[in-house]
């Protein structure tokens, strides 16, 4: 097992529920370590960029309107085979079909408002790490 990186994104409907504080314990009870984290209110500009593999989806729109519908807190986490661990404790991208005491299964209102993304690869993780973190920001 190597120690590796991925990016996570608390979204608007976990910061406007204040639930932030449990999804951390949730993240670092299961070993990772936060080495990086902004809250942050994204511009449309930021979603679509961020989004962009998603832009001829036809959730596209709905998508970039909720994530700038509020603040959310975006992070580095840092651990043992971190990328397949984050996964695991976010659950299911459908809440509904989210193992129990997972995030998404505790947490999410939705599939759209799911609480959490996190990256789905080291190629991802560090595009999406690097979109929104200085190297100089991380603190491992």
């Amino acid at each position: 097992m190597a120690v590796e990186r991925t990016f996570s994104i608390i979204k608007p409907d976990a910061t406007r529920r204040n639930i932030t504080g449990k999804i951390i314990d949730r993240l670092e009870g299961a070993g990772l370590r936060v080495v990086a984290q902004k809250r942050k209110w994204l511009t449309r500009g930021e979603a679509e960029g961020f989004y962009a593999v998603h832009r001829e989806r036809t959730f596209f729109n709905d998508l970039v309107a909720f994530m700038t519908s509020g603040p959310v807190v975006v992070q580095v986490l840092e651990g043992e085979d971190a990328i397949a661990k984050n996964r695991e404790v976010m659950g299911a991208t459908n809440p509904e079909n989210a193992d129990a005491g997972t995030i998404r299964k505790d947490f999410a209102e939705s599939i759209e408002a799911n609480s959490v993304h996190g990256s789905d690869g080291p190629d991802t993780a560090k595009t999406e790490i690097a979109y929104f973190f200085a190297e100089t920001e991380i603190v491992g």
